[in-house]
C-alpha cells in the first residue's frame, strides 16, 4: 500500500525545517496521538510518512499541505532510525549414499523408522565409523566458501534431550570446525537495488542430523530415518541489514551446493533448512540487540517475509518504550499469518557441555588431499556469472542462466553448437522456461537438447524459417525431440523467400480487400499492417516477414 510522503508548513516552521531543526507538536491533549510510534510531542524529520486516515485528518487541520507524492516503498520514521543485523545459520544434507557414521542409507523418503540401526539410534556398545565422503565434501565446500581449511579437526559431543535426538548427544564440531573465516560474494538484482553484497563465513562444520517429530492432535510422532545424516552447518557473520540480502545469501548457498553436487539443496524435503537471527539497534550504536531466532521456513520468499516482519516488530516495540519485551528466544515463521509465533523463550546461552567425541579420531587432511578436492571442484556460480557477462549479457540474463545448474549446462550447450549468445539466452529466458513452468517440469526432463535449440536458431537466423513457426515447433521439440530441420520439412513449413511467389499472394491480398485499399489510399497509412498480416495468413505464417514489409509497401506505393 503506497504510503503518504507530505511536507508541511505552518505557522512559521519552514524555515525551521529548511533548517534542518526537529519540528514539534504544539498544543497540548490529555491523550497522546501516535503516528507509527511518534507521539504528539516527538521530535520528526521533515518527510513526514502519514500512514493512518486520522493522522492525515490530523495535519490537515494543523498545517498547510504544499506537497503530496505517492511512495510506493517508503519506510516508517521510526524503522528508519535503527539498523537491522543478520546473521544465517545453513543446515546443508550432504550428497551420501548412507550416514554419517553408519552404513544406514540416507535415502530420502522411505517409510519410518525403516533406515535405522543400532549405530544411528545410539545403542550401547556401539561404535561411529566416519564416513569419508563427508569430509570430501565438507572440504570442497569449505573451499567454496573461500574458507580456510582446518588440516586438523575434531568432533565433539553436543549434549541435549530432544525426544528426535536417539542418543541424547549430537555428534558435531565446537571449536576446531572443519572450515572458518570464509566469505561469499551475493550478486543483488537489479529491482533489488543491484551491485554485490560480501558476506562473511564464521564457520563450518559437520555434524549428524536428528530425526524428525510429527505433531498430531493427541501425541507426536517420530522418524528417526533422518538421525544421523550428514549435515554441514553453515554459519554466517551478521553481516547482512534487509530481509532480500539474507534471502539472496541463502539462495547463492543453495547455488554453490548444487553446482558442487554437496547436497540437492531441496527446502521442501528439509536436505536445507535456514535459521535467521535477527536483532535491531540505533544507528551508531557499536552493542548488537536482543537477538531472536526464526525457524521453519521453507522457502527464500518466506526468509525476507519473516525478518520484515521481525524488524516491524522489534522496532514497534522499542518505539513504544516495550524493548524489554525483546527477548532471546527462538520464534516460528507462520506462513499463514505472516506473522512470527513464540516457540520457546532460552534464558540464556544454552549450556551443551561439549566435549571431544571419544570414539572418533581426529579429522586429518594433508595437502595433496585438499589440493586434489580443490582441482577436481565444479565451476562456482560466481564463476558462471562472471563468463556469462564477459559474453556481453545484461546482469538480469546472467542471473537468470547462472541460477540453476541444468540451465547452465544447458545454456553452455547451445553455445557450444554454435548458437549466437543473445538469441540462446532469450530463447531459454522466455519460451523455455516458460514452458518447463507451465507443464511444472525441469530442462532435464524434457527431450530437447543444446544442440537442436541450435539448430533451430540457426533455421531461423538463415531465414529458412520465421520466429514464428520456431516458437510453434517448441513444444514439439519439447515433448518428441528429433531434428528441428527434419520437422520443418516433414510440415512443410520452409519459409517463402521467393519475390515471385510472395508477389501473388500480396496481389491477391490487395484486390481481395479494395475498401482498405481505398482508405490507405485516403491517408489511413497504418492500414499497411492489415495488408501485411493479411498476407501472412494467406502464406500459413510461412512468408518471410522483412521480405512481406517491403513488397506490400512497394505494391501500395505503386497504387498511389
Amino acid at each position: 500500500m503506497a504510503t503518504l510522503k507530505v511536507a508541511l508548513s505552518s505557522c512559521g516552521m519552514k524555515s525551521c525545517l529548511d533548517k534542518g531543526s526537529p519540528l514539534r507538536f504544539p498544543g497540548s491533549s490529555d491523550r497522546p496521538l501516535n503516528f507509527g510510534g511518534l507521539s504528539r510531542n516527538s521530535a520528526i524529520s521533515p518527510c513526514l510518512l502519514l500512514r493512518s486516515r486520522s493522522a492525515r485528518a490530523i495535519f490537515r487541520d494543523r498545517y498547510t499541505v504544499v506537497k503530496c507524492v505517492a511512495a510506493e516503498t517508503a519506510e516508517s520514521v521510526s524503522e528508519t532510525s535503527f539498523e537491522t543485523i543478520i546473521g544465517l545459520e545453513v543446515h546443508c544434507q550432504l550428497n551420501t549414499a548412507t550416514k554419517a557414521f553408519c552404513n544406514c542409507t540416507s535415502e530420502y523418503g522411505a517409510t519410518p523408522n525403516t533406515h535405522i540401526c543400532p549405530v544411528c539410534m545410539g545403542h550401547p556398545g556401539t561404535l561411529p565409523v566416519l564416513n569419508k565422503e563427508v569430509v570430501r565434501l565438507s572440504t570442497m565446500m569449505g573451499l567454496a566458501l573461500n574458507c580456510d581449511v582446518a588440516r586438523v579437526s575434531k568432533f565433539d559431543r553436543k549434549q541435549y534431550f530432544y525426544p528426535d535426538l536417539p542418543k541424547g548427544y549430537q555428534v558435531s564440531q565446537y571449536d576446531i570446525p572443519i572450515a572458518e573465516h570464509g566469505h561469499i560474494t551475493v550478486e543483488m538484482a537489479p529491482e533489488f537495488g543491484g551491485g554485490k553484497r560480501t558476506i562473511g563465513i564464521t564457520r563450518a562444520h559437520m555434524e549428524e542430523d536428528a530425526g524428525k517429530l510429527s505433531h498430531e492432535d493427541a501425541c507426536s510422532l517420530v522418524d528417526y530415518n533422518r538421525a544421523g545424516v550428514p549435515l554441514l552447518e553453515i554459519v554466517s557473520e551478521p553481516d547482512m541489514r534487509t530481509g532480500r540480502e539474507a534471502a539472496e545469501y541463502a539462495a547463492e548457498i543453495r547455488r554453490i551446493v548444487r553446482f558442487l553436487g554437496v547436497s540437492n539443496g531441496n527446502m521442501s524435503e528439509g536436505s536445507m533448512r535456514c535459521d535467521v537471527n535477527v536483532s535491531v539497534r540505533p544507528f551508531g550504536q557499536e552493542e548488537f540487540g536482543t537477538k531472536v531466532e526464526i525457524k521453519n521456513m521453507n522457502s527464500f520468499s518466506a526468509i525476507a517475509r519473516a525478518i520484515d516482519y521481525e524488524v516491524q516488530r522489534q522496532t514497534g516495540l522499542i518505539n513504544a518504550g516495550q524493548g524489554d519485551e525483546i527477548m532471546l528466544e527462538t520464534r516460528l515463521w507462520n506462513e499463514g499469518s505472516l506473522k512470527t509465533e513464540s516457540m520457546r523463550k532460552k534464558e540464556g546461552l544454552a549450556d551443551y557441555r561439549y566435549f571431544p567425541e571419544p570414539d572418533l579420531g581426529p579429522v586429518c587432511l594433508d595437502e595433496e588431499y585438499v589440493e586434489k578436492i580443490r582441482m577436481e571442484m565444479a565451476t562456482l556460480p560466481s564463476q558462471k556469472r562472471e563468463t556469462y557477462e564477459a559474453l556481453g549479457l545484461s546482469i538480469p540474463d546472467v542471473l537468470v542462466l547462472a541460477d540453476d545448474l541444468d540451465i547452465s549446462s544447458f545454456f553452455d550447450e547451445v553455445l557450444a553448437a554454435g548458437a549466437d549468445v543473445k538469441q540462446a539466452a532469450n530463447w531459454i529466458k522466455g519460451d523455455i522456461l516458460g514452458y518447463l513452468k507451465a507443464e511444472k517440469k525441469n530442462i532435464g526432463e524434457v527431450k530437447l537438447t543444446g544442440a537442436m535449440l541450435a539448430e533451430l536458431i540457426a533455421l531461423i537466423v538463415d531465414g529458412t524459417i520465421s520466429g514464428k513457426i520456431g516458437k510453434e515447433l517448441l513444444p514439439t521439440l519439447m515433448e518428441e525431440g528429433g531434428s528441428p530441420k527434419a520437422l520443418v520439412e516433414s510440415k512443410g513449413l520452409v519459409q517463402i523467400s521467393d519475390t515471385s511467389e510472395l508477389e501473388a499472394i500480396i496481389d491477391e491480398t490487395i484486390s481481395s480487400n479494395p475498401k482498405q485499399v481505398e482508405q490507405y489510399l485516403g491517408g489511413k497509412t497504418k492500414l499497411k499492417g492489415f495488408f501485411v498480416g493479411a498476407v501472412m495468413k494467406g502464406s500459413g505464417g510461412r512468408a518471410n516477414p522483412k521480405m512481406v514489409q517491403d513488397l506490400v509497401q512497394q505494391k501500395l506505393d505503386a497504387l498511389a
